[in-house]
C-alpha cells in the first residue's frame, strides 16, 4: 500500500518522462535525429515495460528458427562491469558480457554474440561477417531502424492500468507499439480460450497489417548447475523447494513450481542482481536448517550465470542445486504466420554475398 502512495507521488515526473518521450519520438519520425539502416536483416526483439516480457526465450526461438543463417545476436550488456564493444569468447563471464548474452554464448555455438552500448557501432562490426543481426532489447534505440521489429506485452499484464517510468515500470509510450511488425504476447495461459485471444486484440488495437500473436512458456527439465546431472519437475512432487531469483518477473515460474508443490521459499533480488557471497551463505544455512528429507534449491537459467561467474562453487557445489530452463513456443496457427514472417523478411532482405 505504502508503495502504491509513493507511485502516486512520482506521477509529476512519470508526466515529465512520457513528454521527453514524445518529443524524441517527434524527433525521430521527422528526420531530425538521425536513425541509422543497414543493407542486411535487423531484427529487433524489445518491449514497452522494464523487464520480464520474455525477450531472452524469444530471441533463442528466432536463433533456432533461423539456424541455417550465420547470425549475431546484440545486446547492450545490461548488469556488465565492462564497456564498449565485446564479441563474447570461451573468457567471457556475466561481470564482461552480462547474463543473457552469456546464456547465449553458452547455448548456441556457431552464434555471434556481441555486447555494445552503441547499437550502430555494433552493427557496423558485424554486418560484414553475418547473415543477420538480431537486437536483443533495443525497441527504444530508435538510432538503428531496424528492419524488422517484435514488440512483446506479457499476457497478464494486458488489461490492466500502467503508468511511464518512474511511477510505473513503462519506459515507452503506449502508441510506439504502432512502429512494430508483430505484435507478441508471452506467457499466455494454456489452453488459451478464444475470448482471451480477442480481448488482447481488443486491447493492443492493432493496425490492419499488425499480426497480434500469442506465446507461453515451456519449462524443461531440471538442470544442476555444476554437475552433469537433470531430473524432472515431476520428480520434486511434494518436495520444499529453496528458490533463488535475480529476474524481473518470477510470478510464472512460481506458478510451475506450485503444479508440484506448495511448500516454496523463495529469495527474492532484483533483476540482474550480483549475488554477494552473503546471500548465498544466507541460503545454505536456511536450506541446512530445514528438517525435510526431500528438498531442493532452484534457480532461473538467467540467474545461473551469474551465481557460476562470482565463484560461489565452494558453497553450493555439494547441494541439491538446479537451474529450471525455459522456452518460448506460440501456438499451432500464430507459430505458422510468426515463422513466416521472419523467414520471408530474411530470405528478401539478405544480402547478395
Amino acid at each position: 500500500m505504502l508503495l502504491n502512495y509513493l507511485r502516486l507521488l512520482l506521477l509529476p515526473f512519470s508526466i515529465i518522462y512520457g513528454m521527453a518521450i514524445l518529443i524524441r519520438k517527434k524527433l525521430y519520425d521527422w528526420g531530425l535525429m538521425r536513425s541509422v539502416k543497414f543493407d542486411l536483416p535487423v531484427i529487433c526483439v524489445g518491449n514497452l515495460a522494464v523487464g520480464g516480457s520474455g525477450k531472452t526465450p524469444t530471441t533463442e526461438y528466432l536463433v533456432k528458427l533461423l539456424a541455417g543463417y550465420k547470425i549475431a545476436i546484440l545486446s547492450r550488456g545490461y548488469g556488465r562491469k565492462t564497456k564498449g564493444f565485446i564479441v563474447a569468447n570461451g573468457a567471457a563471464t556475466a561481470e564482461t558480457i552480462g547474463d543473457e548474452p552469456l546464456q547465449y554464448h553458452q547455448k548456441f555455438t556457431g552464434v555471434t554474440v556481441a555486447v555494445c552500448e552503441d547499437r550502430v557501432n555494433g552493427i557496423k562490426q558485424l554486418k560484414e561477417n553475418h547473415d543477420l543481426v538480431i537486437l536483443d532489447d533495443a525497441f527504444q534505440h530508435r538510432a538503428v531502424r531496424a528492419g524488422f521489429n517484435i514488440v512483446l506485452f506479457e499476457f497478464r499484464k494486458l488489461g490492466t492500468l500502467q503508468f511511464l517510468l518512474p511511477a510505473g515500470n513503462l519506459r515507452d509510450v503506449f502508441s510506439s507499439r504502432k512502429r512494430a511488425d508483430i505484435l507478441l504476447v508471452t506467457k499466455s495461459p494454456v489452453p488459451l480460450l478464444h475470448v482471451a485471444q480477442q480481448a488482447a486484440i481488443n486491447e493492443l488495437q492493432p493496425n490492419a497489417n499488425q499480426p497480434v500473436l500469442h506465446s507461453y512458456l515451456k519449462y524443461g527439465d531440471l538442470i544442476h548447475l555444476y554437475h552433469n546431472e537433470s531430473r524432472t519437475l515431476e520428480s520434486i512432487k511434494d518436495f520444499e523447494i529453496f528458490l533463488l531469483t535475480g529476474i524481473a518477473n518470477p510470478a510464472p515460474l512460481i506458478e510451475e513450481l506450485e503444479k508440484f508443490t506448495k511448500t516454496i521459499k523463495h529469495e527474492e533480488f532484483r533483476d540482474h542482481y550480483a549475488f554477494k557471497n552473503d546471500d548465498i551463505k544466507k541460503l545454505k544455512s536456511v536450506f541446512l536448517a530445514s528438517t525435510k528429507k526431500d528438498k531442493i534449491i532452484i534457480t532461473t537459467e538467467k540467474d545461473s550465470k551469474r551465481l557460476r561467474a562470482t565463484g560461489f562453487e565452494d558453497l553450493l557445489v555439494d547441494l541439491p542445486v538446479y537451474y529450471l530452463p525455459i522456452e518460448v513456443e506460440l501456438f499451432e496457427e500464430d507459430k505458422i504466420t510468426f515463422d513466416e514472417l521472419i523467414l520471408n523478411y530474411v530470405k528478401s532482405n539478405r544480402r547478395n554475398r
